[in-house]
């Protein structure tokens, strides 16, 4: 699926896409190009806010890192991967395909309802 346009995702950016749950999608400084849910495993916040560094993301609450490539935790509080999704740049389009596997979603996150059609909000 279709989740932005590579030019209105910037070097050193991310970007959380409406899904259920939802995926942060991330362009590092070396001009590749990730996704991953979008939720820190360790309590309910948006990885797409944090600070992104080479191929991690800390999360903005707690200092957790993940790797991007990998979903693995670099640095605690959280225990748990996040699941990576497979990205594709056709052109200036990026577009992800969804995991299969199941999401580690933090204590008190409600597992998805299987709807995962992305919100048009904001997406071009």
């Amino acid at each position: 699926m279709r989740v932005c346009a590579l030019s209105e995702l910037a070097p050193g950016e991310g970007r959380r896409v409406e899904l259920d749950p939802p995926v942060a999608v991330f362009h590092t400084d070396d001009g590749d190009v990730y996704a991953i849910d979008d939720t820190c495993t360790h309590q309910d916040a948006s990885l797409a806010d944090g600070w992104l560094e080479g191929c991690e993301v800390e999360c903005p609450l707690h200092a957790s890192r993940f790797d991007l490539r990998t979903g693995a935790v670099d640095a605690p509080p959280a225990k748990k991967p996040v699941r990576t999704h497979e990205v594709s740049v056709e052109g200036d389009d990026v577009y992800i395909t969804l995991s299969e596997a199941a999401p580690n979603l933090p204590p008190g996150v409600g597992a998805p309802t299987g709807g995962s059609a992305p919100s048009t909000q904001g997406l071009a």
